[in-house]
């Protein structure tokens, strides 16, 4: 067997918790987050399927 012994590093070196040093001033439900997703794809759909018509090009 080989004398030679690898260490690891601690199972807590280098983390940090970010949550205490910013709490941001705009917070969001997910829900919304989830509602605003559907809507932008809702318009990009009809866009590109109406677009043309709609803007007159």
């Amino acid at each position: 067997m080989s004398n030679d012994k690898i260490r690891m590093p601690s199972s807590m070196g280098g983390l940090v918790s970010y949550t205490s040093e910013y709490d941001s001033k705009i917070i969001f439900k997910p829900a919304y987050v989830i509602v605003f997703c559907v809507v932008v794809i809702i318009i990009a759909i009809v866009l590109h399927l109406y677009g043309n018509a709609l803007l007159g090009i």
